[in-house]
């Protein structure tokens, strides 16, 4: 695991910043940090090569591309036995790497082994990626479901 970035009041807000404009220009951005554009690029620099800043996206609503159905799927993987058989879990991981429906997967304590949010069409679509794909997994045992009604909070930003 990499080290700990020291990060002061100025970082935190330059993180600040581009966390909620990752467009921003480094004159608006510096403005906004109260430093020169040079000072501001050169600590945006430090912060990406640091990985603070792993990177920049475009941030797309699900429902503006025809995706109005988010689930989150509880899965429950088999328990390996056999010693010359692949572990269940890197067989598990390979192929929700491949299922663009899986736009989030992680691994979890607890009675459950991994959380996926899935984002689909409609319930049809839904059926499908459940019937065809994650429960034809080999090591797939059980899956709960539970569907999105309302984002009361939506956000990628974290608290810094």
């Amino acid at each position: 695991m990499e080290a700990e970035t020291e990060l002061d009041a100025i970082d935190r807000r330059i993180l600040r910043a581009l966390q909620a404009d990752g467009r921003i220009t480094y004159d608006e951005l510096a403005a906004q940090v109260s430093l020169s554009a040079s000072a501001t690029l050169r600590r945006v620099k430090r912060l990406e090569e640091n990985k603070v800043i792993a990177g920049y996206v475009a941030l797309i609503p699900p429902e503006r591309v025809g995706l109005g159905l988010t689930a989150y799927l509880n899965v429950r993987l088999e328990k390996h036995s056999e010693v010359h058989k692949r572990n269940p879990m890197d067989l598990f991981r390979a192929a929700v790497l491949t299922w663009p429906e899986v736009v989030e997967c992680a691994a979890l304590t607890g009675e459950m082994d991994y959380l996926l949010r899935v984002v689909v069409q409609d319930m049809a679509h839904y059926s499908r990626f459940i019937m065809d794909t994650l429960l034809k997994h080999p090591s797939v045992q059980d899956c709960k479901t539970s569907f999105v009604l309302d984002r009361v909070k939506n956000t990628t930003a974290v608290p810094v």
